[in-house]
């Protein structure tokens, strides 16, 4: 039985401006750091065996927040990066729907198999993604030793994983949290994932970047 603390990466201005980021190397805001820096804190004393992150910089500088403190080293898998949305990518709900009307249609009723447009990238569909999330995540908490690991990723892949669990279909709207540096604790026992506690957030109240210190 290995234990996945998985963790969504800090805020990012796109983020903020509800741009959908995807394969798109964003990194974190100030927000998104002094995120970061909490979650360090409050894993310091995790006993860990590994820490992961997609190699996109918000999930690394997320990472790497928990890694230095404690002297590990974060390896980075392509796997635990978010999907891709091609064209989609650096657009806001309204751009999209104005440029790509059919394919935002698509895109809102969550149909599995629809591949938006090229962009710079392209696009995997959702049942591709997921298959590729879970694949990853499954493979990382598989080595053997592992009893404790720590997974710093994104939204989608967390959605992945909470559906799997939940044995949800992807056409249900998300009804779940999928919080930005939050912890979300789950199992693997070499089948199946199980839930302990999801979408924790009380690391990041009253948190700045310098412990006791409040910027604001």
């Amino acid at each position: 039985m290995t234990e996945i603390l998985l963790i969504r990466h800090g805020e990012t201005e796109w983020n903020v401006g509800k741009r959908l980021q995807g394969h798109t190397d964003i990194g974190l805001n100030s927000e998104g750091v002094r995120q970061a820096a909490a979650l360090g804190r409050a894993l310091l004393d995790e006993p860990l065996d590994a820490i992961f992150s997609s190699d996109l910089r918000r999930a690394y500088d997320t990472a790497q927040a928990v890694a230095l403190p404690r002297g590990m080293k974060v390896q980075t898998e392509q796997g635990l990066r978010e999907r891709c949305f091609g064209a989609f990518e650096g657009l806001n709900h309204p751009e999209i729907k104005e440029r790509y009307p059919e394919d935002y249609l698509a895109w809102q009723h969550r149909e599995i198999d629809a591949r938006y447009p090229d962009g710079e990238r392209r696009a995997e569909t959702l049942r591709e993604f997921s298959a590729r999330a879970v694949a990853c995540i499954s493979r990382l908490a598989s080595t053997p030793g592992y009893r404790k690991i720590a997974v710093a990723t994104h939204g989608g892949v967390l959605d992945s994983i909470y559906r799997r669990v939940k044995n949800m279909g992807y056409e249900h709207p998300r009804d779940f949290d999928v919080l930005n540096a939050s912890i979300n604790r789950v199992t693997w026992d070499g089948q199946n994932f199980k839930i302990l506690q999801w979408g924790d957030v009380a690391h990041l109240e009253h948190a700045s970047l310098d412990e006791g210190d409040n910027p604001k």
